[in-house]
């Protein structure tokens, strides 16, 4: 089933992004940057002064001086299976991170085909409006997702309500009334309901974007911030229109490196012309590289992207497909 299908917005694909990117143009203007304060609780004022973590990340271990290396992959006319064994075919080995979207009210799947024995699922969920989760009149659709998972056996990343800080979904702190207590309450209230369903081979990945939008002090990401318990992960998604790896990691890194193991959980960049793509898969590469506390990348890896005409594919170009194998085959990046 394809992404559009699994998230039953395809009338409003042209106004609403449906993952974690918009519709970025090379000659769009640079949004501002909020800054974003350590969370309470934090050992130290400057987190970038600490080690970085050498292990955690739940069912799903971080493995120290290791990347898995994945995508969400969704290719013109190809279905899923078709386009991950592409992938394989040029990769030479399989998906570390297979990552797929779901609504909320759909089923979690208990299996699919296209994920290998050597591959982890992802799992992007999109959330409701914070009440029907804090209500508590989701509590049966919650406990039914927590089951199929127990069922599924295998340790899968769970990603709820990505991208909570940005403006354009429904599960956004703008889109509740300012409300960062409110997500965090419904996060808590799902995660403590798989962990009585008995679904403790999932691993959770609390995910922000890099650039809160609007750019105000209660919308930075650490306000929404659950806590250590109920974060296996440390998430954060990034499009590059301009800017480095650095520029829209960094600070991300130094905040939470040193608690939780960290993931790249969507990331691509916009090919201004040129070598300007394939330099940024290298720049990226060797930004993962000199931040051991990252544990996990997934490229956006997609073509169809419904509210962008960007090509956000590894293989949008020769060039782009070489820097990115160049990535893949390095020792640190798991096969």
């Amino acid at each position: 089933m394809r992404r559009r299908n699994l998230l039953g917005l395809s009338a409003l694909a042209a106004a609403v992004p449906l993952a974690g990117c918009e519709t970025y143009r090379s000659n769009d203007a640079v949004p501002p940057v909020v800054s974003h304060p350590p969370p309470s609780g934090g050992a130290s004022e400057d987190p970038a002064e600490l080690p970085p973590v050498t292990e955690g990340g739940g069912a799903v271990p971080f493995e120290n001086g290791k990347v898995m290396l994945g995508a969400y992959v969704d290719l013109k006319g190809m279905g899923a299976n078709v386009g991950i064994d592409l992938r394989r075919r040029q990769l030479g080995r399989a998906e570390r991170i297979v990552h797929r979207y779901y609504s909320w009210t759909d089923d979690l799947p208990v299996s699919l085909a296209y994920v290998s024995s050597k591959s982890t699922l992802m799992i992007s969920w999109r959330g409701p409006e914070y009440k029907e989760v804090n209500g508590g009149s989701s509590d049966k659709l919650i406990a039914r997702a927590a089951k199929r998972m127990k069922q599924r056996k295998r340790p899968t990343l769970m990603r709820w309500a990505w991208d909570m800080n940005r403006d354009f979904y429904k599960w956004g702190g703008p889109a509740n009334n300012q409300d960062t207590e409110g997500y965090i309450s419904a996060y808590r209230r799902i995660h403590r309901i798989f962990r009585e369903q008995g679904a403790d081979n999932v691993s959770w990945v609390w995910s922000p974007n890099w650039n809160s939008r609007p750019s105000e002090d209660w919308n930075a990401y650490t306000n929404y911030y659950p806590g250590d318990e109920y974060v296996d992960w440390a998430g954060i998604s990034g499009f590059a229109q301009t800017q480095s790896p650095g520029d829209m990691f960094d600070e991300f890194y130094a905040t939470y490196a040193s608690r939780k193991p960290v993931m790249i959980t969507e990331v691509s960049a916009v090919d201004r012309g040129g070598s300007t793509k394939p330099d940024w898969i290298a720049d990226f590469r060797d930004w993962i590289k000199a931040h051991p506390a990252v544990g996990g990348a997934v490229w956006f890896d997609t073509d169809t992207h419904p509210s962008s005409r960007e090509n956000w594919r590894i293989d949008s170009t020769a060039a782009s497909l070489a820097a990115y194998k160049a990535m893949s085959n390095d020792p640190v990046f798991t096969g």
